[in-house]
């Protein structure tokens, strides 16, 4: 599988990628459970597979998420040779404190769980839900402690992962980030993240855009999943779903298929996260990316409407 670099930070990330938000047991976001012999399974299918990028968080399931991938990494003496794991800088998750100190805590915890000295890529996660953003983007807030953390060694990359736009953009003009993650912004569904796309990629950014199947419905299908992005959706919500289904059925195409290369096959965007919870679904991802488009059905999606609204603007945010 092709690799692109992430700046010129010596990394280079598979164009597929996957997301370990699942992993971490979090029904609320995604209205399943995911067991640990699950998540074990999932972890190694992807260790043995031909990507080498996985995504977490410190705060993916209140930390089930680093603690179970940390297993996995223990019991087989370390990252696969040659792979990308990046997690996340997060707030504290009772106080929303996120200030240089609780950003040293965050790694600290991640590290520990992760059974790693380092990690590869490091992201500063979701500042919109911390208590104050200054406490972030002051000269010493977060950003600068996590800048501090690459001149340590303790990561090879800086990056910053969240959802409102409005917050983002001006963020990543002010610093000097190797790479960003957006989800659920960049889809068949919705482009709000395209001008921002247009500035990082102009900058060098590495562009990890996660989350193609619009929170997983256009994975699982309107009728198994009536949710989008992450949140119950009604008849009028889903109708650009069943859209984008019809269409893919009168060209004998998976939606999920669909809906993953129309984020890969965009130059600006370095890799596609896409969340896994079970390794059927790691199998299944690795034939979507492969699966053969007819250019016909690319032209009757490009004449489908979409979104540049925020997706999430009146979702009721649940860590778990």
């Amino acid at each position: 599988m092709e690799k692109r670099p992430i700046r010129d930070t010596g990394l280079s990330v598979t164009t597929l990628s996957f997301g370990a938000s699942g992993l971490g047991n979090m029904p609320d976001t995604y209205g399943y459970e995911v067991s640990d012999a699950r998540a074990h399974a999932t972890v190694q299918a992807i260790f043995d597979g031909p990507v080498n990028y996985l995504d977490t968080s410190n705060n993916y399931g209140f930390g089930r998420s680093e603690a179970r991938i940390g297993a996995v990494i223990r019991e087989r003496g370390g990252l696969p040779e040659g792979f990308v794991l990046s997690t996340k800088l997060d707030r504290d998750m009772t106080t929303g404190a996120f200030d240089a100190a609780r950003a040293r805590a965050s790694i600290e915890e991640s590290l520990a769980r992760l059974h790693l000295p380092a990690v590869p890529l490091l992201l500063l996660h979701d500042p919109e839900h911390a208590r104050d953003l200054t406490e972030i983007t002051g000269p010493n807030g977060a950003i600068a402690e996590m800048f501090r953390m690459k001149d340590e060694g303790l990561t090879q990359a800086v990056g910053l992962a969240m959802g409102r736009l409005d917050i983002m953009e001006p963020i990543l003009r002010d610093w000097p980030f190797d790479a960003l993650i957006s989800h659920n912004r960049f889809t068949l569904m919705n482009r709000s993240a395209d001008a921002m796309f247009d500035y990082a990629h102009g900058q060098g950014m590495a562009i990890l855009n996660a989350a193609p199947y619009a929170g997983g419905v256009l994975a699982k299908g309107s009728a198994e999943m009536p949710r989008v992005t992450y949140q119950q959706a009604d008849e009028a919500a889903l109708a650009p779903v069943r859209a984008i289904e019809a269409a893919c059925a009168r060209h004998g195409v998976a939606p999920g298929a669909v809906a993953l290369q129309f984020s890969m096959r965009d130059p600006r965007i370095t890799s596609t996260i896409v969340g896994v919870s079970k390794p059927e679904r790691v199998t299944e991802t690795l034939q979507w990316a492969a699966a053969p488009v007819p250019q016909a059905l690319w032209d009757e999606l490009a004449e489908l409407p979409f979104e540049t609204a925020d997706p999430e603007a009146n979702r009721v945010y649940r860590p778990g």
